[in-house]
């Protein structure tokens, strides 16, 4: 896709590799609805988008919120006239202490933000940007999806849904003209990573060979969003990001399917 012209929406864009992304995008050309429920992050996101020449606005939205997710969506269209890319990002663990000692109702909360609403947002885009021909949704799993999580097994488990959901819903390409995509990063260098990490260690729940030498930087989680953007032939797809490199992961084959 030639994103310059284009509209996206991105959601956990107040701060992380929204915020990264968002900035990327609107650097490339694009208009920008940045949504989140902090505030403060969100008008930050949008001064730096605008104060580089781009276009963006904020939007308060709880993305498990059936009605803040369809606002959302409707902010692009009604600000910007259209809706072509969606970043569903905004993503949450349960932290420390985990599972099971934790609350259920942070399990939940986790099962919610990381996996329900990448379904609700994506179900709510599609008709939206089948209007105008086609579009590009990228939702945020991680390599806690591809692989067991010791660290944090609801986490793990939402983002494998993640990744699932993406996988199957590649023949929208071929149905729609939208291209569902995955990245799938390590350890992000984010504000809720290093929080989260802090507080692990205070409690004693971090096991030590948890936390890399080296974190991945939020640009380049960005940069990866961004060429899942712009490749045409790239759907159903997870793109895994370690610090030593990227990574294409096609969908397994179902046992007997001719494709």
């Amino acid at each position: 896709m030639e994103i310059r012209g284009k509209v996206g929406v991105i959601t956990g864009g107040s701060s992380g590799i929204g915020r990264a992304t968002a900035q990327l995008l609107a650097k490339e050309g694009a208009k920008i609805v940045v949504a989140d429920l902090d505030e403060a992050g969100g008008a930050e996101t949008v001064e730096r988008i605008e104060s580089a020449g781009g276009h963006a606005v904020f939007v308060k939205a709880d993305v498990t919120r059936i009605e803040d997710a369809r606002r959302m969506l409707d902010t692009a269209v009604s600000k910007f006239g259209r809706l072509d890319i969606l970043h569903n990002n905004a993503g949450i663990g349960v932290g420390a202490p985990g599972f099971p000692e934790a609350p259920p109702e942070r399990w939940r909360l986790v099962i919610d933000i990381d996996l329900q609403a990448v379904v609700l947002g994506t179900g709510l885009a599609a008709p939206l940007m089948q209007k105008h021909g086609g579009g590009v949704i990228i939702n945020t799993a991680s390599m806690a999806g591809l692989y067991p999580h010791r660290q944090d097994v609801v986490y793990g488990a939402a983002k494998g849904g993640v990744v699932n959901f993406t996988h199957s819903l590649a023949f929208w390409e071929a149905e729609r003209k939208i291209r569902v995509n995955c990245v799938c990063p390590g350890i992000v260098d984010t504000p809720m990573v290093r929080k989260g990490i802090e507080a692990a260690t205070k409690l004693g729940f971090l096991a030590k060979p948890f936390v890399p030498a080296k974190m991945i930087q939020p640009e380049e989680i960005a940069d990866a969003v961004v060429s899942l953007v712009r490749d045409d032939s790239l759907f159903g797809c997870a793109l895994e990001i370690r610090p030593t490199g990227r990574q294409i992961v096609d969908p397994r084959r179902a046992p007997g399917s001719r494709k």
